[in-house]
Parts: C-alpha cells; sequence; structure tokens
C-alpha cells in the first residue's frame, strides 16, 4: 500500500459515509478536478487499501437480529485452530485478535435466542478456549 496524503483520507472519510457519491460531487466536496478524483480512486483499489464498497443496513432491517460480541481466552498455541473454527461458523460475522485479558473478539449473529445458545456452546467446546465473556448488543447509536 502506498503512503496516503489528507486528500486521500478525506477522500475515505467520503466514501465510508457514502460509497455511492458520484466522482462529480466528491471532486466538488473535495475541491479538486473530477480526473484527480478517478485516478486517486483507481490508485487507491489498486494498491490495495479500498478493496470494496458495500452496502450497511439497520441493524434491525437484517434476519440475525440477536448480535453479539464474545470475548475468547485461548489457550496455549491453540489460538490459529481456534481461529480456524471460528472463521467455518457461519454465525461469525467478524473475528477480531486484540490483547488485553482476551485474545480473541467475534461478532455473532443468529435469529433466535434458542440457536444464540447453541452457537455459545459451540464455541465454548473448541478445544482450546479457556473461557468466554459474551455481552448481547441491545441497541445501536452510530453506523
Amino acid at each position: 500500500m502506498a503512503s496516503m496524503d489528507d486528500i486521500d483520507r478525506e477522500l475515505i472519510s467520503l466514501l465510508r459515509a457514502d460509497a455511492r457519491m458520484s466522482v462529480v460531487m466528491l471532486a466538488k466536496k473535495l475541491r479538486i478536478a473530477r480526473a484527480t478524483v478517478q485516478n486517486r480512486m483507481a490508485r487507491l483499489q489498486a494498491d490495495g487499501t479500498i478493496v470494496g464498497y458495500t452496502v450497511r443496513l439497520r441493524p434491525e432491517a437484517e434476519g440475525h437480529r440477536i448480535r453479539a460480541f464474545m470475548s475468547i481466552k485461548v489457550e496455549g498455541n491453540e489460538e490459529e485452530a481456534v481461529r480456524r473454527v471460528l472463521r467455518g461458523n457461519p454465525n461469525v460475522v467478524a473475528l477480531h485478535t486484540t490483547n488485553g485479558r482476551w485474545d480473541l473478539i467475534a461478532e455473532l449473529r443468529t435469529d433466535t435466542l434458542e440457536s444464540f445458545d447453541r452457537v455459545l456452546n459451540v464455541v465454548r467446546s473448541i478445544p482450546g478456549v479457556a473461557s468466554t465473556e459474551t455481552s448481547i448488543l441491545l441497541s445501536t447509536h452510530k453506523i
């Protein structure tokens, strides 16, 4: 990845807010030429800084209405094996390594409390998982 300047960072900020904003509007907001915006976007995509564009949904619009963060403590050298199993679970929508007390943070999504309970039990039974702590997300205030 190439280094970014302030215009690149502002361009990315605008795209994060609205990835469908036209190049003309981006150029106007950045006060630069349309061709410059196109060239910068092409460079940021080519060097792997921008890897894609997506749609963000209101949490209540999604099918998986129960969302939670699970903090996971891993035994010894088992982190890669635990991550491999978690990546294969369709209810784990994001997985992060972290420092401090916990080794991993998993974002979980399910349709029902019963399926949520099953997912918790599945994760807790993975060889190498020493302990977990889970917080259900009740509401979202910023997307």
